[in-house]
């Protein structure tokens, strides 16, 4: 998950200017981001059983990880799988090398329900300009593994890679991004977005309201044009929807690939929020936004607190459950 800094300024900047940023909802199923950034996690098959027995369908994981991939063997769990930001210059450089990783990390997993390939997750600097290649490598070995139909290869990306406001002129902000978009666009996959109203909330509390970060706002607070918002996750994911429509690619789904909220740890990081802004997005799913009617598969971040994430305090607390397996605080999936 992204420190998301740049997203919170860019939407303060907006807000500044005389509007707020918000997103539609819609979620076609929920999955939930299982990390393993912590000393004492149970174990995936424990963590898999965890899944089933809340009804969580969908699952991503940050890298090929074996005792998970061995866990969800045989069970109907839908899979995002990263290939880590260490990965992407090897993959893009070298055929073989992606054809290796799919032998390794695909092919020895029949039995596991992928739905997605993540080519890199929020992949900043030099490694931008690996994205696509690596993604090319790994749908042509995919496809010589006759698995290229069924698993799709994107890439995870947060909303600094957009700008404009409102969301009807959201446009790519980085000029590596155009090309993957028209990419996706020709081969059917989605574009996986992180989407954190949090981050955009505590980088300018002055400007946006904290009902409107958390679902709870009643009624519309900006007006764009025919759409109107009346949450910030909606404003972000539409702004998505813009910047695939101004590159051309208008047709590439959005799936959120991370949202979540932190329950200690920063401003405005407390259970209570963390409940409800989790409650609420499962809640939202199936709707979809003002720009895309229907739903919008999600996953929610993350399944448990990690105490060894770097970064902010808040980093260690997005988790759903605590590491014995105990709610962190009272969700329903349903």
């Amino acid at each position: 998950m992204a420190r998301q800094g740049v997203v919170a300024s860019m939407h303060a900047l907006a807000l500044l200017l005389g509007a707020f940023a918000a997103i539609p909802t819609g979620v076609q199923s929920i999955g939930v981001c299982y990390g393993v950034n912590g000393d004492n996690l149970p174990p995936a098959s424990d963590v898999v059983q965890l899944y089933q027995s809340n009804g969580i369908n969908l699952m991503r994981i940050y890298f090929p990880d074996a005792n998970a991939l061995n866990a969800l063997s045989g069970t109907s769990i839908g899979l995002i799988m990263d290939v880590p930001n260490t990965d992407l210059a090897s993959l893009a450089s070298d055929p073989s090398a992606a054809a290796a990783w799919v032998q390794s990390n695909v092919q020895a997993f029949p039995s596991v329900s992928f739905r997605y390939i993540a080519v890199g997750n929020e992949a900043s600097g030099g490694d931008t300009g690996s994205i696509l290649p690596a993604m090319k490598n790994l749908n042509a070995a995919l496809a010589n593994a006759g698995l290229g139909g069924s698993i799709k290869v994107s890439t995870a990306v947060q909303s600094d890679v957009t700008q404009g406001f409102p969301p009807s002129q959201g446009t790519f902000s980085q000029g590596y991004m155009a090309p993957i978009a028209q990419y996706l666009q020709s081969t059917g996959a989605p574009l996986l977005c992180n989407v954190y109203p949090y981050f955009s909330y505590i980088g300018n509390p002055a400007q946006i309201d904290l009902s409107y970060a958390l679902f709870t706002s009643p009624g519309t607070v900006v007006q764009d044009g025919s759409n109107a918002y009346q949450n910030l996750f909606d404003a972000l994911v539409d702004t998505f929807v813009s910047a695939l429509q101004n590159a051309g690619a208008g047709n590439v789904p959005v799936v959120v690939s991370e949202s979540g909220w932190p329950s200690a740890g920063g401003d405005a990081a407390t259970a209570a929020n963390a409940q409800t802004y989790n409650q609420n997005l499962i809640n939202h799913v199936g709707q979809g936004t003002p720009k895309r009617p229907g739903p919008i598969e999600t996953y929610i971040f993350a399944m448990f607190n990690e105490d060894q994430k770097t970064g902010a305090e808040s980093e260690r607390h997005f988790g759903l459950f605590n590491p014995d397996k105990s709610p962190a605080y009272p969700i329903n999936f349903s």
